[in-house]
């Protein structure tokens, strides 16, 4: 039996009045409301995942790393061959064959798949040419809840100083050998347990191009109603050691309003657009500006960091899309509407990014593996193996969940409907001042549909999640106006 909080001992013992209709929940503390003080939203330690993480290695991810920077240059639109050890062809063959590898050692667990296509010219793509995605899937063990999808990318592709020099150096061992690496060593330690879910490790190709591999893939699963609930891209976090970095927190950028004009490629999107902008309507009726999916997704990061990593190492939520003057692989996947993220190392060195490897003015330039600080990696790469093995685990999001808005009150009804793939054993609340960045309270509701709490709803946000019968939490879902039913 878990172990619950104090304050959720408070609430299940003189909080809850149980009705035919759902639950009533007496008026907590308003002074602890306005203070705004968090509230820890804890859950269990799961027994898998728990040790999953002690099989992260960071010699694993330095041998990786090596690697992808042995082959000189990953340059999207580089001529060399696969046979001939350099560029980017080479490089995925590799990749490729890792991701045998690993499902040979879990019994064909991996399914093991390429996503290739040819990007014709433009901008920094002088003619035609093959741009593949690498990724291996590993298949949910629970017909229903396998549908869902919870994925993990970074670019193998990388660049010299100049993106059209086919022939120099481009290492690329933090941008994005480190992403790749992270996605790799995720497959490695978590295809030895089996998920209700299913887990896809992909590495993409392009990114340097323009997003092009990202938005292929991305574009591919929307048509193909893929249901991806989560993408973690690393980006950037091998914590380059240099003045400055903070080896104790990583970066996780998160939109709240979604792109709605632009589409795979930069071409327009006109199936995108209108979804996005219905999704940008309910925002801003709501107040919900930052409670997007990808926000969502942000703090279900943070809560499983403060749950699986030590203090000393946690992930620092940035609210906004991505860096000044940047971009990434992500925003692929967002312009499809999906909930995805950018993990980055807290401060990047630019003098070892997109630069040729040189010494010029004292000053040694290049993204060499010898500024990599693999033991950062490997916390980066728990906290994503962390990630996707908890959505993987956790049941669906309860579904069509609603706040009755039909007349004036200052009690708030949430209702919902059942999570669709049946493994919910019971649901919470979850709320908090519209000023605070992070969930704050937790309500148990029970195996019920339906909550009234005497809070209205005009001060505060509510979420709603599921939790199976292991105390797996789902991600929260943000009430919509509706009624009951």
């Amino acid at each position: 039996m878990r172990q619950k909080t104090p304050f959720q001992f408070g609430l299940i013992a003189g909080l809850f009045l149980m009705t035919a209709a759902g639950i009533t929940v007496a008026q907590s503390d308003t002074a602890v409301e306005r203070a705004g003080m968090p509230r820890p939203i804890t859950a269990p330690v799961d027994k898998q995942i728990a040790p999953a993480l002690g099989q992260v290695s960071a010699a694993q991810l330095k041998a990786t790393i090596e690697k992808l920077a042995s082959f000189g240059t990953r340059l999207t639109i580089g001529e060399n061959p696969a046979q001939s050890g350099r560029g980017v062809a080479a490089a995925r063959e590799w990749i490729k064959s890792e991701f045998q590898r690993y499902s040979q050692a879990c019994g064909g667990c991996l399914e093991v798949k390429t996503d290739a296509f040819t990007q014709e010219p433009r901008p920094r793509v002088p003619k035609p040419t093959e741009i593949v995605n690498v990724y291996a899937v590993l298949r949910g063990t629970n017909p229903e809840a396998a549908k869902r999808i919870v994925l993990v990318t970074g670019h193998y592709d990388s660049r010299p100083s100049n993106d059209q020099d086919t022939q120099a150096d481009a290492p690329g061992a933090n941008d994005d050998g480190s992403g790749t690496a992270v996605s790799l060593e995720c497959a490695r330690v978590l295809s030895k347990y089996k998920f209700p879910a299913t887990i896809i490790f992909l590495t993409v190709a392009g990114e340097e191009q323009g997003l092009l591999g990202s938005a292929h893939f991305a574009e591919m699963a929307r048509q193909q109603g893929w249901n991806i609930e989560a993408v973690l891209n690393n980006d950037i976090v091998g914590g380059d050691k240099s003045p400055g970095q903070d080896p104790t927190v990583v970066r996780v950028f998160s939109e709240g309003i979604p792109l709605t004009d632009v589409g795979p490629r930069g071409t327009a999107n006109e199936t995108a657009a209108p979804r996005n902008q219905q999704a940008i309507s309910r925002l801003r009726a709501l107040g919900a500006e930052s409670d997007s999916i990808s926000r969502e997704l942000t703090r279900y990061i943070r809560q499983t960091g403060a749950q699986y990593l030590p203090p000393s190492f946690q992930p620092l939520l940035v609210f906004r899309p991505d860096r000044y003057l940047r971009g990434g692989d992500h925003t692929s996947f967002n312009r499809q509407g999906f909930a995805a993220v950018r993990i980055t190392e807290y401060r990047e060195n630019y003098q070892h990014q997109h630069q040729t490897p040189r010494i010029e003015n004292g000053i040694e330039y290049g993204d060499l593996p010898k500024f990599v600080d693999y033991e950062y990696m490997a916390n980066v790469a728990r906290l994503n193996a962390a990630t996707l093995a908890s959505l993987a685990s956790a049941p669906a999001p309860p579904a069509n969940v609603r706040l009755e808005t039909q007349k004036l009150e200052n009690d708030s009804t949430l209702l919902w409907d059942a999570s669709p793939d049946g493994l919910a054993a019971s649901y919470e609340v979850l709320w908090r001042p519209t000023t605070s960045p992070d969930w704050e309270q937790v309500i148990p509701a029970g195996n019920v549909k339906q909550v009234t709490v005497p809070r209205s709803k005009d001060n505060v946000i509510f979420g709603v999640r599921a939790v199976d019968a292991q105390g797996h939490r789902s991600l929260p879902v943000l009430p919509v106006p509706g009624q009951n039913r």
